[in-house]
């Protein structure tokens, strides 16, 4: 569990440290090319920070984390991530009102609930699936493989 905060709250830092320097210190806006950024820092960020506790979390059992376990350790990051992220998102909401939110690409017209609703389920959900692929991809590398051996019928 503390893996999971630790790593998942280092995406979000990644995340609130772009948004409050990009756009409330520099004051870029929706339609600036350094947005292009964004995205690959956000993935990143993201599959460091997944391949870093994926080690932790093996240096804990002892070099022993299987595929599984790396699984749920990256899955669990991801969702850390995704609540942070989404608390993050909703409370500067609250404070800062819907400016931020409405100059996001594909803020559609329509009630504002609805266009809230859609980007904080987009974003949660899309934390979930890039973090499955991700820790998919990093604990088939990082993984103890099971040898003729030790396998067991499940």
């Amino acid at each position: 569990m503390k893996i999971a905060l630790k790593y998942g709250l280092l995406i979000t830092a990644v995340v609130i440290g772009w948004v409050v320097i990009v756009r409330f210190v520099l004051g870029v806006g929706p339609d600036s090319k350094a947005n292009m950024i964004a995205p690959i820092l956000f993935n990143l960020t993201a599959i460091i920070a997944i391949a870093l506790g994926m080690r932790a979390r093996k240096n804990e059992l002892g070099g022993n984390l299987y595929f599984k376990e790396g699984l749920k350790t990256g899955m669990s990051i991801a969702l850390a991530y995704a609540v942070s992220a989404c608390l993050f998102f909703a409370l500067q909401y609250l404070v800062a009102g819907p400016q931020l939110l409405m100059t996001e690409a594909g803020a559609e017209p329509g009630p504002l609930w609805r266009v809230a609703v859609f980007a904080y389920a987009g974003l949660f959900f899309g934390s979930l699936v890039f973090g499955l692929i991700y820790s998919t991809i990093i604990a088939f590398f990082i993984a103890k493989r099971i040898g003729r051996e030790d396998s067991e019928i499940i």
